[in-house]
């Protein structure tokens, strides 16, 4: 069972979400024959407090 876990500043849309889950599936169905319904995406988001950028939050440079 292939696991992908995708780590993202929070902002994205459910649609933008879905999209990622459903291409990085794809992906992984591609590059190693794994059957589609094994494949596994657990997309963890962060709070751009969170999210340091060069020694700032992310937050902090508007992002």
């Amino acid at each position: 069972m292939p696991l992908a876990e995708i780590t993202m500043m929070e902002g994205r849309t459910e649609d933008q979400k879905r999209a990622v889950i459903q291409k990085v599936t794809q992906a992984i169905v591609e590059a190693v024959g794994a059957p589609i319904e094994s494949v596994r995406v657990v997309i963890r988001e962060v709070p751009k407090t969170n999210w340091g950028i060069g020694g700032v939050s992310a937050k902090d440079l508007g992002r």
